[in-house]
């Protein structure tokens, strides 16, 4: 296998997570009677470019399928930062109704409902027939197609560059990563600009969010590595944001390398906190499969301990990073019977692997576990501040990543 990006062999192992099926194919229960496919979930890190990429077996297609069961909008803190981020772009581009925006994995519509009540002309490209049904039911367009540098094209010759390219929590979902960023400077306008928020590989290596990594996921990004990138298409990163989404995200803002806009110099700040704090060194790397195995064990050891002296657990989430998890460990429902989550999309079904049930919110009052463990551990405030009735009956909070936290 070789770099995605810059096509360096790789020799390189940076987490080696097993066997695991796609982390968002979630089973009905006909499902449960039929064979489950099941890839290697294993991450190589580039020492040319530092661009951290799972090995390829799964395609994209196999992945994003028309029952996707991932919803933007079930977070109630996502549309609230999805709201406040339109607020800020619209006055700092000084969008208006004469502009035109495009928003790549646009999902449920989540974001450019915000756009299409500010009366600013919206084009949502989404893979996914579950999520592209909710977002026209909001009045939004949507193209149904898997973004590429062909469809750019495509775009283009229909007179449809943009002003604004959005693209959140997508640039590491894409297989052909280099296709896809040309992709972007196709569809821009001359003046235009690029924003892309995606977790910080600097938050996952240092903060230990291994289960960050799954099947969905292609690559695993720092700012030098994407600055790499823009820069082989004749794109530049002009500012940076620091963003406390999915346990810490960089929003980029990007355009073509001939605009005369300058680099923040927070471009500089973060280029250089990332190299000194190890990112393009092999020995960060090197011990992170310890650290992961430390997290699963101390995991197990809680659950058979809770089992053991009777305690009730539940889970919170059906996430992915949550099926990542429960997959490496091995966990099953003899250790984890149920787990809840918001999402319509979800309930009635199992999760991937482990073929835990999910069930509605409500089932945390009819079960009364003694903990609760929360596996987007990246909205935990926010299940906490749900789900604080559990209290009443002397329930805690517990979260596996970074470290097992009982609260």
């Amino acid at each position: 296998m070789n770099c995605r990006h810059c096509q360096q062999p790789l020799q390189h192992i940076f987490l080696d997570l097993g066997f695991a099926p796609p982390s968002n194919a979630y089973l009905s229960e006909t499902d449960l009677k039929k064979p489950e496919t099941y890839f290697p979930l294993k991450a190589f890190v580039c020492d040319e470019c530092w661009l951290v990429q799972t090995e390829d077996y799964s395609s994209s297609d196999e992945l994003f399928t028309e029952n996707y069961a991932y919803f933007s909008s079930t977070s109630k803190t996502w549309l609230e930062h999805s709201a406040s981020y339109t607020d800020s772009i619209i006055n700092k581009l000084k969008l208006d109704k004469t502009s035109y925006v495009i928003e790549v994995a646009s999902n449920d519509g989540y974001l450019l409902q915000n756009f299409k009540q500010a009366e600013i002309p919206c084009l949502g490209i989404e893979p996914t027939n579950s999520t592209a049904d909710a977002a026209e039911k909001l009045g939004i367009p949507v193209l149904r197609e898997f973004f590429s540098d062909q469809l750019a094209k495509q775009l283009t010759q229909e007179d449809k560059q943009a002003d604004l390219i959005i693209g959140n929590n997508v640039y590491a979902h894409v297989p052909d990563i280099n296709d896809f960023t040309q992709g972007l400077k196709t569809i821009l306008k001359e003046t235009g600009t690029i924003t892309l928020e995606f977790p910080h590989l600097q938050n996952l290596l240092l903060k230990n969010q291994f289960d960050t990594i799954y099947h969905e996921h292609y690559s695993y990004l720092s700012l030098y590595t994407v600055n790499r990138i823009f820069s082989s298409v004749g794109l530049k990163i002009y500012d940076v944001e620091k963003l406390p989404t999915h346990g810490g995200s960089l929003r980029i803002f990007g355009c073509h390398e001939t605009d005369s806009r300058e680099t923040s110099v927070k471009v500089e700040e973060i280029l250089r906190e990332e190299k000194e704090n190890g990112l393009q060194q092999l020995s960060l790397y090197e011990g992170f499969q310890s650290i992961t195995n430390e997290v699963k064990d101390n995991l197990l050891k809680f659950l058979i301990e809770c089992k053991k002296s009777n305690k009730k657990v539940m889970a919170y989430g059906a996430a992915a990073k949550g099926n990542t998890l429960m997959n490496y460990a091995g966990i099953k429902t003899d250790l984890l019977p149920h787990v809840c989550d918001a999402a319509n999309s979800k309930q009635g079904k199992y999760m991937p692997g482990s073929h835990i049930p999910i069930t509605s919110p409500d089932s945390i009052y009819e079960q009364q576990p003694d903990y609760l463990l929360i596996l987007p551990w990246n909205i935990a405030d926010e299940v906490m501040l749900q789900s604080e009735f559990i209290r009443k009956w002397g329930g805690k909070f517990v979260t596996a990543v970074p470290m097992l936290t009982v609260q």
